[in-house]
């Protein structure tokens, strides 16, 4: 057995009996060997899942859906999607010829690392989710990652799971000649608008440069677009999703009733996907309902903590994550407590300015009484709420531990927002706060 995987498993087994997990095991093995990801065998069925938003919950979906199969499935599901995770995956499902033991491995994979180990994972497919202006000074401009990811796929011959809704995600399947290619669409619905403020990616032809015209957005630039000129967007999508309920919670897809696992547009476009890669695949796709109807969210994606009154809790990024967290929130009846914890660690990108394309306005309504900031850029997040008004409301605690426990101390439904760093950290304190 090499000796790398007999480290790498002996270190999770201890990590495992104290509790802890995370993605230390592959950090230490890429240390010990640094090209161990081009080593591993892989399954038959390789399934990448990228884009800027909702990779995490998406690749869970696909996972679970698939499992409803009968095959042996393997994911990173806590969304541990940068080398060190990819390889704590795979290493502790090796044997001991580096041989994945599974059917199938569905990978949530950084966007900026796609171009780096798409070779190394031998994918047999792609799915991308979207993309959005994303963290400056890590990413850089949303256009070189586009390319990137561009080059990579130009000769792929596998599977794309696109969203055709997007016509950043779109220009993919335009590049990408070898591919067999499946888009998803969604339907025009009650949250779908003819005009949107909200900052928009995608406003312009990629093959022209002439305005997209937009029959409908569902946010952001997301929606159903076409070029008048060169009627780039004009698609006949695999699986087209439409007569959306969202008092029951529904959906139709192919004549079949599905159920969606929260009432938000995002969340029937992580179904979508999912259907979309159990067609591409040849399974039924009424299976993956039932992961729909009873998938919960975990890891700080609506989140529910059980403090003296509810509190929820999300991840937060970027504008459009940001704004499509605040359209849930203020859904809420009576009154509410917020707390904002903003960082600028590595992971979650030294720039915050992104901060200022977000429509925090939102929040000045009645039912918001008070929002806490916090984290190591608690100032910069309370000056942007006094432009929206908010000034008489705004508590600064910059010590989480502090600010969660005022939280609780409030005793009044709440909501926290959390950047990266700052949310697992977040959420123990949580777990502590229910205790007391």
């Amino acid at each position: 057995m090499s000796i790398v995987l007999k480290f790498v498993k002996a270190t999770h087994y201890i990590l495992s009996k104290v509790g802890r997990g995370g993605s230390l095991p592959g950090q230490l093995a890429l240390m010990m060997d640094s090209n161990i990801l081009s080593k591993f065998k892989m399954p038959k069925e390789v399934i990448l899942v990228t884009g800027t938003n909702g990779k995490t919950t998406t690749s869970n979906l696909i996972a679970e859906s698939l499992r409803q199969t009968g095959k042996k499935v393997i994911n990173n599901h806590r969304g541990d999607n940068l080398n060190v995770g990819i390889t704590t995956l795979l290493a502790l499902n090796a044997k001991d010829d580096y041989t994945v033991d599974a059917d199938i491995a569905v990978i949530e994979i950084d966007e900026l690392t796609v171009y780096r180990q798409f070779h190394n994972l031998h994918p047999t497919a792609l799915v991308v989710t979207n993309f959005f202006r994303d963290q400056l000074d890590r990413a850089g401009e949303m256009e070189t990652i586009i390319r990137r990811i561009m080059e990579v796929t130009e000769n792929f011959e596998g599977r794309l799971i696109l969203n055709g809704d997007d016509p950043n995600v779109l220009r993919i399947a335009e590049n990408a000649k070898k591919a067999n290619v499946y888009l998803y669409s969604v339907g025009e619905n009650e949250v779908s608008v003819k005009e949107t403020d909200e900052a928009s990616e995608g406003k312009f032809c990629p093959i022209c440069g002439n305005p997209l015209q937009y029959q409908y957005y569902q946010y952001s630039h997301i929606g159903r677009f076409e070029c008048p000129k060169d009627h780039y967007g004009k698609i006949r999508p695999s699986v087209f999703v439409n007569s959306i309920d969202y008092n029951k919670g529904t959906f139709t897809y192919d004549n079949n009733e599905y159920h969606s696992f929260i009432n938000a547009i995002y969340a029937i476009y992580n179904c979508a996907a999912t259907l979309t890669v159990m067609k591409a695949l040849g399974f039924d796709p009424t299976l993956a309902d039932e992961v729909f109807q009873h998938y919960q969210l975990k890891e700080g994606r609506n989140e529910v903590f059980n403090l003296k009154k509810p509190c929820v809790i999300n991840l937060f990024k970027n504008p459009t994550g940001a704004n499509e967290v605040m359209k849930e929130i203020v859904k809420h009846e009576g009154d509410m407590n917020i707390c904002i914890l903003l960082n600028d660690k590595d992971q979650d990108g030294h720039d915050v300015s992104w901060i200022w394309d977000a429509h925090f306005e939102r929040f000045n309504i009645p039912q918001v009484k008070k929002i806490c900031c916090s984290g190591t850029r608690a100032y910069d997040m309370a000056l942007r709420l006094k432009y929206e008004g908010l000034e008489d409301r705004i508590i600064v605690k910059e010590n989480p531990q502090e600010a969660i426990h005022w939280l609780n101390e409030e005793n009044i439904d709440s909501y926290v927002l959390a950047t990266y760093t700052a949310l697992h950290s977040t959420r123990t304190l949580l777990r502590k706060e229910e205790k007391q």
